[in-house]
């Protein structure tokens, strides 16, 4: 078919008709003009082999930044239109530099004018940062308790209020006890029912001077006893009734409670003990109990070596209504019993409590001051003072016997105040200074309340001593 000439039709009309372009001709551009058809009687040139197409260049993959929170929005100034990103012209490459491809243009989706600003969701950041992410993370962090299955609960009993002691041999009996159990259950331990011989009341009399009541008392309770009971069978209950009698026969005669002279006014009580026997508080109590059978009481803080003696006695002093006199601590002691002694007369006051500083029956020099007192308040009232109360610390055992001594002679004690009885097992201290000296035991004490100090009795003291309550 190549061979064959064409026809006159298509040599006539060859100009108007164009070729139909074979397939591996690219068909000629619209606006260029038509090429020239070449003769049929001239030989065809040969065709151009076309170029292979340019390959396709790897679209950049794009950079996703992490989600920044979305700054506040600029208000432009009024009459300025906002420059849409779209209608800035691109930056003008570089010299040098290749030129980047035009981006395609991007179809808005139907329903959406052209130009039309629209919310653009922020590009996808780390799962770190997403809301959802977060959310969950805190839910993980609050942990939900545990459902608490409604299970009706048993009401709590109300405790049982603590047996409350009634009456003062009440309080005694406990504050005795331990003097008490010490003492009793060694006897009850030695006395069961068996027969009193020599070697058992060699033991008993062991027992009871290492109980502090002295020699003369448990040599006096154990000859009783050879003389009612030898021979014969003993409980350890028949041996504390004794104990109980032969104490009581002791104490009675000390027993004697204190009594304020109207006819002296002011009736001058002067305090004198060691240090930490317990004066101050002790004065406190005598106050309030003085106050209560209707007396008017002023107080001397004399013990200006401690300051804390000073403030203590302020306190109480406001507690029972009754006025202090104290001066700095440092002062001279003999100088504020004198000012006191003073105030008391020019007041009307019906008694005058002195405190004095706490000094070792040892110190020679202590003691003289304590003498320089008396004889200061003696040039008031030549009578004066009228009672000298000695206060005894029952935890100090056969010290306290060398403390009457010493003050007996120094300051002229005339009466005793037993304190802390509560505190120790050695109580029984008390029988053995009242038969070697005889002073009146005025008060006893068995704990740090008001009430816990309350007058001598030698019968209720014997029995709390015994463990017989009865």
């Amino acid at each position: 078919m190549s061979d064959r000439k064409p026809g006159f039709f298509k040599r006539l009309f060859g100009d108007l008709v164009a070729p139909e372009p074979r397939p591996s001709e690219p068909a000629p551009a619209p606006d260029q003009p038509p090429q020239p058809q070449p003769r049929p009687d001239e030989p065809r040139p040969a065709e151009p082999t076309p170029p292979p197409p340019p390959p396709e260049e790897p679209q950049p993959e794009p950079v996703i930044p992490p989600p920044e929170p979305a700054p506040e929005p600029v208000q432009e100034p009024p009459g300025i239109p906002p420059e849409r990103p779209d209608e800035m012209p691109p930056p003008s490459p570089a010299p040098g530099e290749p030129q980047q491809p035009e981006p395609m243009p991007t179809r808005e989706p139907p329903g959406i004018p052209p130009g039309s600003p629209q919310e653009v969701p922020p590009p996808p950041g780390p799962p770190e940062a997403t809301p959802d992410y977060l959310e969950d993370v805190e839910d993980d962090l609050v942990e939900e308790p545990e459902p608490v299955e409604d299970t009706p609960q048993p009401t709590p009993e109300p405790a049982p209020p603590p047996p409350r002691q009634e009456g003062w041999f009440a309080r005694l009996a406990s504050g005795l006890k331990r003097s008490s159990d010490q003492l009793t259950g060694s006897i009850t331990g030695l006395f069961t029912k068996r027969r009193l011989d020599a070697a058992t009341l060699d033991e008993l009399e062991d027992i009871l001077i290492q109980a502090d009541l002295g020699v003369e008392t448990a040599m006096s309770i154990t000859e009783t006893l050879r003389r009612d009971r030898f021979d014969r069978e003993v409980s350890g209950d028949d041996v504390r009734g004794v104990l109980a009698a032969e104490v009581e026969e002791v104490l009675a005669p000390v027993a004697r409670p204190l009594e304020v002279d109207t006819a002296h006014k002011p009736f001058i009580i002067l305090m004198v003990g060691v240090n930490g026997s317990g004066k101050t508080t002790t004065i406190g109590k005598l106050a309030q109990k003085f106050a209560a059978q209707g007396h008017s009481v002023m107080l001397a803080a004399g013990d200006t070596f401690r300051a804390a003696a000073i403030e203590q006695l302020q306190v109480w002093g406001e507690r029972t209504g009754a006025p202090v006199v104290s001066k700095p601590a440092g002062s001279d002691a003999s100088g504020l019993a004198y000012d006191a002694v003073v105030r008391a007369k020019a007041e009307g006051k019906q008694i005058l409590i002195i405190d004095t500083a706490g000094r070792l029956q040892n110190r020679d020099e202590l003691m003289s001051e304590l003498e320089k007192i008396v004889r200061v308040i003696k040039k008031l009232d030549e009578t004066a003072p009228h009672a000298v109360l000695l206060t005894l610390d029952a935890t100090t055992g056969q010290n306290a016997l060398n403390q009457v001594e010493i003050f007996g002679k120094r300051a002229g004690v005339t009466g005793l105040v037993m304190t802390k009885l509560d505190g120790t097992a050695r109580g029984g201290i008390l029988v053995a200074i009242a038969r070697k000296f005889g002073l009146p035991v005025h008060f006893i004490g068995v704990g740090e309340g008001v009430d816990d100090l309350e007058p001598f009795a030698a019968r209720d003291f014997a029995r709390a001593i015994a463990g017989r309550a009865e």
